[in-house]
């Protein structure tokens, strides 16, 4: 494997969400988490992202009232043509 080169701020944080997500090779993997672990300010823009994504799921998780939902539905049927 080569040598893990040192990355910027600039790219830490442009690769990030590609990092969160699994996305990245395993170099670029490993280059990220030198850089995480060495960098305070990246470190804390990743756990903001982290904890976003954390709040965004439980979001997404809940469930909507039958009323609501008809209300929509009936919205929808008017809008759309058969």
């Amino acid at each position: 494997m080569s040598e893990i080169k040192k990355i910027r701020c600039e790219e830490a944080i442009s690769r990030l969400l590609e990092f969160l997500d699994r996305e990245c090779d395993d170099h670029t993997h490993a280059e990220m988490d030198k850089h995480l672990s060495d960098c305070q300010a990246c470190y804390s823009r990743m756990e903001f992202e982290q904890r976003l994504r954390s709040q965004l799921k439980k979001t997404g998780a809940q469930q909507v009232p039958g009323s609501l939902k008809g209300r929509i539905d009936k919205l929808f049927a008017g809008t759309v043509k058969k």
